[in-house]
């Protein structure tokens, strides 16, 4: 164990930290799990109870994760201590999942003053409390086109996780694990934290200046420095495309030279793969977002309807509007 931490070099013998984890319907698993796993560790390596944690719930009895297994909850949503840090756990469909009980029980606890945080797509519950309101955070990389478009007071980024303030807010996944263990080391050090990182056998520490998605190069499996450049600028670039001859020039080639780069390491053309950059925009924005078609088409560069709708259905052999029909069943379902 760390004995220097056992002898006091955490902080003292304050009261430990409570936290109250929030889980909303089909929240993930992994990003609950992860944090709370660091907090379990921090006692164990610290050998004292720095932290303690409950469940909390929209509910009297359990919540299902996005997995099936379904947990006990402690507490229904019920006034806290002051000193209760608010963990609330997102996961599939969470526009569904959240309730107007649960965004006012927030806004009441926000206005008590407590820090609250959101695990993956919890960061849309914040922010529809409006508790994100001219901060800084983040959502699961997957979310990130349609709280863009419906949040436009938060200042979103595609960190990893995001502090500003009493407010925090991670994309998902293992970015729990950053975020709790950068808690661990405000509150009681860097060894402590390092030691908690080590069981966990977690070897890189991300930062909030850490970006959650795999570079370009690696997603797409090619190292190619003037591909990734000019993929980054499509990317960039979605709700006004940039022809195939700036985007050449850009990246210092020829147009001739662009439709050969493309062809050789992505076997489709420029254009095709900008086609289903922004297709894959439209769906996203279409599943997560009750924007109408026709703002999803103008979202996503697309100059009429009737466009948008010819090219999604070669693409995905089915229209917007189905799309968003099926979607909606299966949610009811």
């Amino acid at each position: 164990m760390l004995d220097e931490v056992a002898k006091g070099q955490v902080g003292g013998q304050e009261p430990p930290r409570r936290f109250v984890f929030v889980l909303v319907d089909n929240f993930t698993l992994l990003s609950f799990a992860s944090a709370v796993e660091c907090l379990r560790i921090a006692n164990r390596m610290a050998e004292r109870k720095l932290y303690t944690w409950i469940v909390a719930g929209d509910s009297d009895d359990t919540v299902a994760c996005s997995a099936g297994a379904r947990f006990q909850v402690d507490i229904n949503l019920d006034e806290l201590l002051r000193d209760d840090t608010v963990i609330v756990c997102g996961g599939a469909d969470i526009q569904q999942a959240t309730s107007k009980r649960l965004l006012n029980w927030l806004r009441r606890e926000a206005r008590r003053g407590l820090k609250i945080g959101g695990l993956c797509t919890a960061s849309y519950v914040l922010a529809k409390a409006g508790l994100l309101d001219g901060k800084r955070a983040t959502i699961h990389w997957e979310n990130h086109d349609s709280f863009a478009e419906e949040f436009e007071e938060v200042d979103l980024t595609k960190s990893v996780f995001t502090v500003d303030g009493n407010r925090m807010t991670t994309a998902g996944g293992t970015s729990s694990i950053d975020l709790m263990l950068k808690l661990i080391a405000d509150e009681h050090g860097e060894k402590l934290a390092s030691a908690v990182a080590d069981q966990l056998i977690y070897s890189s520490i991300r930062t909030d200046q850490d970006t959650q998605r795999l570079s370009v190069p690696t997603r797409i499996g090619v190292r190619h420095p003037k591909l990734s450049q000019v993929i980054q600028m499509m990317e960039a670039n979605i709700e006004e495309p940039i022809s195939p001859s700036i985007l050449a020039r850009e990246a210092g080639m020829s147009t001739r030279q662009l439709e050969r780069l493309f062809r050789r390491y992505l076997s489709r053309s420029p254009k095709r793969y900008y086609m289903e950059l922004r297709l894959q925009k439209a769906r996203n924005l279409l599943m997560q977002t009750d924007m109408t078609v026709i703002n999803v088409a103008l979202a996503c560069g697309f100059s009429s309807p009737s466009h948008f709708s010819k090219c999604y259905r070669a693409h995905y052999d089915t229209t917007p509007y189905r799309e968003r029909g099926a979607h909606a069943s299966r949610l009811s379902v």
